[in-house]
C-alpha cells in the first residue's frame, strides 16, 4: 500500500483550485478548521486526518466531475485547503523525526 503522501502526489486536479488551496493553506488553522470537515470531538493525527480527507475530496471530485447539483466548489476548496495543510504538517513531522538529534551534553556519540 501506498503510504499517504506519495497517494496525494498522485492526485491531480485544475491548477485554479490548487493554486487556491495552497494560497489558503497558509491561514489553515488545525484546531478551527478540521472539526468544520471531519466533525467534532477529538482530532485524528495527521495522516489519519488526511486520509479522511482525501476520502471526502474524491466524493467532491466525483460530484465534480459528473455536473452533481448539490456540488458545492467552497467546501471542495475547504476540503482541499486542510489537505495541503495537513500535508505540510505531516512532511515537516516526518523529517524532523528522520534528521538526526544531537547527543546530550555530556554524552560522547
Amino acid at each position: 500500500m501506498k503510504d499517504v503522501l506519495s497517494m496525494l502526489n498522485t492526485l491531480h486536479r485544475p491548477r485554479l483550485m490548487m493554486r487556491a488551496a495552497r494560497i489558503g493553506a497558509q491561514d489553515y488553522r488545525r484546531a478551527a478548521h478540521l472539526p468544520r470537515l471531519l466533525g467534532y470531538g477529538v482530532l485524528p493525527r495527521h495522516g489519519a486526518a488526511l486520509l479522511k480527507l482525501m476520502d471526502i475530496e474524491a466524493a467532491l471530485e466525483e460530484q465534480r466531475v459528473t455536473s452533481d447539483g448539490s456540488y458545492s466548489l467552497i467546501r471542495h476548496l475547504d476540503v482541499l485547503i486542510a489537505m495541503v495543510a495537513e500535508a505540510r504538517i505531516l512532511r515537516s513531522v516526518q523529517a524532523a523525526s528522520q534528521s538526526p538529534r544531537p547527543a546530550p551534553i555530556g554524552e560522547v556519540s
